[in-house]
């Protein structure tokens, strides 16, 4: 039997930008603990293949990571922000400069299951049309492309340390193997 814990009790303590951190008391199998949540409104991440079936790909410096890290694009749904896929083609076009033609759901992901409530929902996104990107202030994206088989092997190969982008690259090879010849 799984013990299900309940919230006894809940505390903000940070509310950011970006996220919120609030401390829960629950119950648990031996009376209380604490659970530290992160509260984030949740983001999308983009599967984008050019007609080539080449993968577009941004490469950005990552503070918490301290290097740069190759990435599928994605980006936070605001605030107000209902709709995860229209989310998606926003951050597609401020991140790469494309826009779809065709939108498929791949599923969505809880990154960090034991202190996030964070999920990102992935999608594939066909038939691209290149236009020019609209970074944010903060934004620094170089914008590449890799051959699906080349990107798929780093991924698999433990080369590519974006938990999203292995992600969203492994659901893509199993979910679109036969229509787009991955």
């Amino acid at each position: 039997m799984i013990f299900e814990e309940k919230k006894i009790d809940s505390e903000r303590i940070y509310e950011g930008a970006i996220l919120n951190v609030r401390r829960d008391t629950v119950t648990a199998v031996k009376g209380q603990a604490y659970r530290e949540i992160i509260e984030h409104n949740g983001a999308v991440a983009m599967v984008a293949l050019t007609s080539e079936n080449n993968v577009v790909m941004v490469e950005q410096f990552r503070y918490a990571c301290g290097r740069p890290v190759l990435e599928i694009p994605a980006g936070k749904i605001d605030k107000g922000e209902k709709d995860p896929e229209k989310a998606a083609e926003r951050e597609l076009r401020e991140e790469t400069g494309y826009t779809a033609g065709e939108i498929i759901y791949l599923g969505s992901i809880n990154p960090s299951v034991a202190y996030s409530e964070e999920v990102i929902h992935i999608y594939a996104m066909t038939k691209l049309t290149p236009g020019e990107q609209d970074l944010d202030d903060d934004e620094a994206v170089n914008t590449v492309e890799y051959p699906f088989d080349e990107i798929y092997k780093m991924a698999a190969e433990g080369r590519l340390v974006d938990a999203k982008t292995i992600a969203g690259l492994m659901m893509a090879k199993e979910q679109l193997h036969e229509k787009l010849n991955l």
